[in-house]
């Protein structure tokens, strides 16, 4: 009975032990692992609208700065807030109802480049789309009209990422977004046909 007791007590010990801190990963892997996160990112703080799902990706002193606003969140309860503001109002009865909205990352604009062994710096630049009500004839005579997604603009960001040791993986320290501005005329008006 005591060798009993004396195990369990072995093993409750053992299993209360904490996890080594991981490594940070080589920068092949932390670049696939920032590549889902930022995806991850914009998909829950713009058409999946779950503040919760982007709690989890930021750090607690996690801010935001951005060209236009300035510091728009200086920490993660702040911006986890305002996008949940920003997703109720997008409910029935709220102050834009049915709103939808999109970012894309351009292809090819992502580095991702490490930051010794506290983290990886991730940089970019997206654009921005909105859902919009087309109106019949917009594309011809055939055109019944519909939704369509509209480009509103773009931006480039910086995005720091801090490596988590105990959790073994990335979140976002700091957002930086920069150059913000109108879509770009498409096709450019120098393009030959």
């Amino acid at each position: 009975m005591l060798l009993a007791l004396a195990l369990a007590q072995a093993a409750s010990t053992a299993s209360a032990t904490p996890p080594e801190p991981a490594p940070i990963p080589q920068l092949e892997e932390a670049t696939k692992q920032v590549i889902a996160q930022d995806a991850e990112l914009f998909w829950n703080a713009f058409e999946g609208c779950n503040a919760r799902a982007v709690e989890d990706l930021l750090t607690g002193d996690f801010r935001m700065i951005h060209d236009l606003s300035g510091l728009v969140a200086d920490n993660r309860d702040g911006f986890v807030g305002s996008i949940a503001q920003q997703c109720a109002a997008r409910e029935p009865g709220g102050a834009n109802p049915g709103y939808r909205n999109r970012r894309l990352l351009v292809p090819g604009s992502r580095s991702v480049t490490p930051l010794g062994q506290w983290g990886v710096l991730e940089r970019g630049m997206h654009t921005f789309h909105e859902l919009r009500q087309r109106p019949a004839g917009h594309y011809g005579v055939d055109d019944p009209g519909g939704p369509s997604w509209v480009q509103v603009g773009g931006a480039r960001y910086i995005h720091i990422w801090q490596w988590m040791p105990n959790e073994g993986q990335f979140r976002l320290a700091e957002s930086i977004s920069v150059d913000h501005g109108a879509a770009a005329i498409y096709p450019p008006s120098n393009a030959r046909e």
